[in-house]
């Protein structure tokens, strides 16, 4: 008689799920609770409102109006804000920019007020976006500066005064 075959494949463990798989359902029902039924005014506020507007304001809650069930289509919410001390002001001014942007990210008039709040809001860095590259112009003008003065120890400098000298010469070019 001979032995049993084992069956030697290995065994695949649990495959990895995504973050965002594990995470999202978290996040949605934490801002379900806190008024957000859509979670991207959360998830995505620096896009909706801008770098400037985001940097000192965050979004507290989305208050819906309370209506009797099956009466049609909802009433805009109020979307509470939070927002530092010296610039409510400011924010006050621009919340119909705000309310337009967010109703048309998500394509329907979902937000009809701001509420603002003062308080303090946790410092966050903003992406900022690359320089867009130098025409060919400014870096010839670049080229002719190093040759002429030698490398310069500051990016930024050189950069400026090769975009100072490529004007000078479009403009004396123009005259």
């Amino acid at each position: 008689m001979s032995a049993p075959k084992r069956n030697f494949t290995r065994r695949r463990g649990p495959v990895a799920a995504p973050l965002a798989d594990l995470v999202g359902p978290t996040i949605a029902e934490m801002c379900g609770k806190a008024g957000f039924s859509v979670v991207e005014v959360v998830t995505h506020w620096d896009e909706i409102v801008g770098p400037d507007l985001a940097a000192r304001s965050m979004p507290i809650r989305l208050q819906w109006q309370r209506r009797p069930e099956g009466a049609g289509t909802p009433e805009p919410a109020t979307l509470m804000v939070r927002v530092e001390g010296p610039y409510a002001i400011e924010f006050q001014y621009a919340a119909p920019v705000v309310i337009e942007r967010i109703n048309a990210y998500f394509g329907w008039r979902c937000v009809g007020r701001v509420a603002l709040r003062q308080g303090p809001v946790p410092r966050r860095t903003i992406p900022v976006a690359p320089p867009p590259p130098e025409p060919a112009m400014v870096t010839s003008v670049r080229g002719e500066l190093e040759r002429d003065l030698g490398p310069f120890d500051d990016e930024a400098l050189a950069s400026s005064l090769a975009r100072l000298g490529a004007l000078v010469r479009r403009e004396r070019r123009q005259s």
